[in-house]
């Protein structure tokens, strides 16, 4: 395992989305709340506001563009009691601190950053 994906593994809260140029909405977002725990092997377990519990996938992708190296998360979680899916693709993601970490959704005009803490 690499060591940016070592460093996911455990329980991560939402603590806020910003939302940054023309237009779009947060609300249109899977996870702007809640709480993720990362497992070693590639699982997640997600609870949103209303406690609903979510278990899912979860894969951290290496890309070089333009001599910049840059990571995107990729989480899939899924209540198979109500049968919902909710997935995101984060563009590019960067830990901030021993307990922080961010992650960038870049769509059109706008950019949404999602701000983690343990």
């Amino acid at each position: 395992m690499k060591s940016y994906d070592n460093r996911i593994i455990g329980t991560w809260t939402v603590t806020d989305v910003d939302r940054f140029g023309l237009g779009g909405s947060i609300t249109a977002l899977p996870f702007t709340s809640g709480k993720f725990t990362f497992h070693k092997n590639g699982t997640l377990n997600y609870v949103n506001s209303s406690n609903l519990t979510f278990n899912g996938n979860w894969e951290i992708v290496k890309k070089v563009i333009n001599d910049q190296t840059v990571r995107s998360l990729h989480i899939t979680a899924i209540d198979f009691t109500n049968q919902q899916v909710l997935a995101e693709y984060y563009d590019d993601m960067q830990f901030t601190g021993t307990d922080r970490f961010r992650a960038n959704i870049i769509k059109g005009l706008h950019t949404y950053v999602t701000h983690f803490r343990r």
